[in-house]
């Protein structure tokens, strides 16, 4: 059965609602997909209306943006830490608002790798 953003079938108190309907297609989504610090690896998955939606598994590289700079694509060498979750720094995921080393210094990745399919770094002065 599908990850569904449906009702729970669970009351505030934390007892269960008696089931008014079964899932409906429109509520079901798919599982996460945690990009990490590593070799590329991409997945391309099927959106609503025949969309296509690419998703990063793992990634070493980003294109790092500076006020006076080109974008250029550089290394990421490790990721430092992670708003999000602070084990997420420890287990080298790569999220929108990470704070990464790269070969050209600090920086904040500004995409979101899972949804966009990119890794975009603003450079920290």
């Amino acid at each position: 059965m599908g990850i569904s953003t449906g009702d729970d079938g669970r009351k505030r108190s934390g007892g269960l609602k008696g089931k008014w309907r079964d899932k409906r297609r429109y509520e079901i989504t798919s599982p996460s997909s945690i990009p990490t610090l590593g070799e590329r690896k991409i997945k391309i998955v099927r959106g609503r209306g025949a969309n296509k939606k690419v998703r990063i598994l793992s990634d070493n590289y980003g294109v790092l943006f500076s006020k006076n700079e080109k974008p250029k694509k550089v290394k990421i060498i490790k990721v430092l830490e992670n708003a999000a979750n602070r084990e997420y720094a420890r287990r080298f995921v790569l999220t929108k608002g990470a704070i990464v080393e790269t070969e050209a210094g600090k920086g904040k990745i500004i995409s979101r790798p899972g949804q966009d399919g990119v890794i975009n770094i603003l450079k920290i002065e």
